[in-house]
């Protein structure tokens, strides 16, 4: 009678770390599964961030181009007048460029003759 009452001490004793070790592993991946929820949400903080940021400064722009206050209208005709500048004179680049391989495709051709 004595080794069976043995035997069971030793039973439960097996059952008992068998139970703790379930329980370890439970615990475990509830803490990995509690550290990605906080992962992947800061990752979702940061990109709603970005996007009502991004919505923001549309809006801004869109009134701020609406706007007919001196100080924008000043500017838009600044940028205007840059944006014009910056076509002539690229096409007055192109144009030279263009004429200077006209000049170079005649002189080739007169020295050959």
């Amino acid at each position: 009678m004595k080794t069976k009452d043995s035997s069971r001490k030793w039973m439960w004793w097996f059952l008992a770390v068998v139970l703790a070790m379930q329980l370890y592993f439970v615990r475990e991946l509830l803490a990995a599964f509690a550290l990605f929820v906080l992962g992947f949400g800061a990752i979702a903080f940061v990109l709603g961030a970005v996007y009502m940021i991004h919505q923001g400064w549309a809006v801004a722009v869109e009134r701020l181009a609406s706007s007919h206050h001196p100080a924008v209208l000043s500017v838009k005709r600044g940028v205007n007048a840059m944006e014009v500048g910056v076509r002539r004179s690229a096409l007055a680049t192109m144009g030279a460029a263009e004429e200077v391989a006209k000049r170079a495709i005649r002189a080739g051709s007169a020295a050959a003759r």
